[in-house]
């Protein structure tokens, strides 16, 4: 019998999880594996219990809650060989969505009792850990306005996006790219470990948490009447294709912007610094994933995925759940 920790955010996203964690419990039981639950008490909580949970020799450690609850389990399973797996059950759901995670309660734990896993890559900023995405510049001041705000989920964050681009301006930046300087102006700099901020919003399409690279998405303007082709290049996964990108690929990268100020690491708020240190650390992490994730085709996953979501949402007003 495999034995996992479950660990549970009971105030992520925006549903009722009372009895989650009782149904996944017996519902993996019966498929023998048992199930040890905790629940999320503090901002970082979940660091500590999936740390304990890795050095008591748990099988596993399941993050039951949003990208901010996957990350504070993920970084104390990294270079562990503890698996990591994912029910989703955030506002935004950004490394679940990567991997093709079904969202559903069902789909998810139908993962975890296959137990197929991939050694996935991690990435660091100045020491941070984050195995989506960080940024600065305009996304940040809107992760920060996001963080604020009463309401979550993607109607609002459009919100603060818009507001927040009626006063931002490029910065100046300075970077050294696997050893490469040169220099820019950015409306936004991301580090992209996978696909997505959360939300199929698809900043950087193409990365691979396989393939050992950091991506580099430097937006270098959105002046406002550019901001809905954005977006939709964005939603339908297209955005490598817009001029005003440029991606580089890299295993370690030096950002310098000359003065601290907000970033974002997976979605939530933090303080980067001036200079940030990136490093990509291949196959540090082992992720129970679906043994049959299809590739990703611009537009069509994205329309897949919405479309699924919609279907996930009816099942679950006519169940009663």
């Amino acid at each position: 019998m495999r034995c996992m920790m479950l660990i549970i955010n009971p105030i992520s996203g925006n549903g009722d999880k009372r009895g989650m964690a009782e149904r996944i419990a017996a519902t993996l039981g019966a498929q023998g594996i048992k199930v040890d639950i905790a629940y999320t008490e503090r901002p970082g909580h979940a660091t500590e219990l999936a740390a304990k949970g890795a050095a008591e020799g748990y099988d596993a450690v399941i993050a039951c809650g949003g990208d901010g609850t996957v990350n504070e389990v993920a970084k104390s399973l990294c270079d562990t060989g503890v698996p990591l797996a994912i029910i989703p059950a955030g506002s935004g759901n950004g490394l679940a969505r990567h991997i093709a995670l079904p969202m559903d309660l069902k789909g998810a734990m139908d993962v975890i009792v296959h137990g197929h896993t991939d050694d996935c890559d991690y990435g660091t900023v100045n020491g941070r850990h984050f195995f989506c995405t960080f940024g600065i510049g305009f996304d940040a001041a809107v992760s920060d306005r996001f963080a604020a705000s009463p309401s979550r989920g993607l109607s609002t964050y459009v919100r603060s996006a818009i507001t927040e681009l009626r006063s931002y301006r490029p910065r100046h930046y300075r970077m050294t790219v696997d050893g490469k300087t040169f220099e820019t102006d950015a409306f936004i700099v991301t580090g992209a470990n996978a696909s997505q901020y959360g939300n199929n919003a698809y900043i950087s399409p193409r990365s691979s948490i396989r393939d050992g690279l950091i991506d580099i998405v430097i937006v270098r303007s959105l002046p406002l009447y550019a901001m809905a082709g954005f977006g939709i290049d964005m939603m339908a996964g297209t955005l490598p294709d817009n001029r005003r990108i440029q991606v580089i690929s890299c295993r370690e990268a030096v950002i310098e912007r000359g003065v601290d100020g907000p970033g974002h690491v997976d979605g939530e708020p933090a303080r980067l610094g001036a200079t940030l240190n990136v490093k990509c650390h291949p196959g540090g992490l082992r992720i129970y994933t679906p043994a049959d994730k299809p590739a990703f085709v611009p537009v069509v996953t994205p329309l897949s995925s919405m479309f699924e979501g919609i279907g996930y949402s009816f099942k679950n007003l006519f169940s009663g759940k």
